[in-house]
This record gives C-alpha cells, sequence and structure tokens, in this order.
C-alpha cells in the first residue's frame, strides 16, 4: 500500500522537472522600447541615442528592438548634416530604427529628399508613440 503515496511524489516531482527547462528559458517576444525625441539639442539626442545603444548592450541586439520617434524641434537633428547626423547613422547602422514625423516635416516645410537617408516616415509622431505604448511598448523620453 505504501507504493500508491510514493508513486505519486515520482509522478510530481518528475512532472516539475519537466516544467523547469519552460521557466529557463528566454521570452517568447522581443524586448521592445519606443524613444521620444522632441528637442533640437545636440545633447538630448546623444542621450537619446546613448539610451538605445546602452539597451542594445545590456539585452543583446537581438533580444530588443528599438524605435526612435522624432517630431517637433527634435526633426532638426534629422536633416541631412545635422551635428547629429554620424552618430544617427551609425544607429541605423546597428539596427535601431529612426523614424521621423510628416506632420511636423510639412509643419516646417521639409522634403523626404532634405532629411537623413535610410530614415523612416510615419504620419503623426504622438500617434505612434501612442500606438506603440498601446502595443506593450516600453516608452522612455531622455
Amino acid at each position: 500500500m505504501n507504493a500508491h503515496p510514493n508513486r505519486r511524489k515520482v509522478i510530481a516531482l518528475s512532472a516539475l522537472l519537466l516544467a523547469v527547462p519552460a521557466f529557463a528559458q528566454k521570452p517568447a517576444t522581443k524586448n521592445q522600447v519606443v524613444i521620444q525625441v522632441s528637442d533640437n539639442d545636440p545633447a538630448k539626442w546623444n542621450l537619446a541615442l546613448n539610451n538605445a545603444s546602452n539597451l542594445q548592450k545590456d539585452l543583446g541586439m537581438d533580444d530588443v528592438e528599438l524605435e526612435i520617434v522624432v517630431y517637433g524641434p527634435g526633426i532638426g537633428m534629422l536633416k541631412a548634416g545635422s551635428p547629429a547626423a554620424s552618430r544617427i547613422s551609425t544607429a541605423l547602422g546597428n539596427g535601431i530604427k529612426i523614424v521621423a514625423c510628416e506632420n511636423t516635416m510639412a509643419g516646417q516645410n521639409l522634403q523626404k529628399g532634405d532629411m537623413l537617408p535610410n530614415i523612416g516616415y510615419v504620419p503623426a509622431g504622438a500617434v505612434e508613440l501612442m500606438r506603440k505604448q498601446q502595443q506593450g511598448w516600453a516608452y522612455l523620453r531622455p
């Protein structure tokens, strides 16, 4: 009669040991972070780009998806020849998505030809930030 209680313990322990690897695995989804830049200030841009780079270093480049949303006065740093152009180019090369607000561009009479190559575009920067947060992205504003 003692065989049944021991058998139950063995089965319970076996089930527990089979479940442990499932908890040890990485999360099924990437970390997702959206960063707002709305200041035309090279120091703010450097901080935003440092934040993005540090997230990639700390979490692993393959384990984090980053998007920098730029609108308002911050759009000036996305213009060709801006003081932040080199760092932005490096960030883009490292897989960081940088998008410009087309509403801001229209308000400042900017065309895509005025902007740095390889950036992306969204119709409205504020709406992009809102939607990313609704989708569960973490939000940073340096």
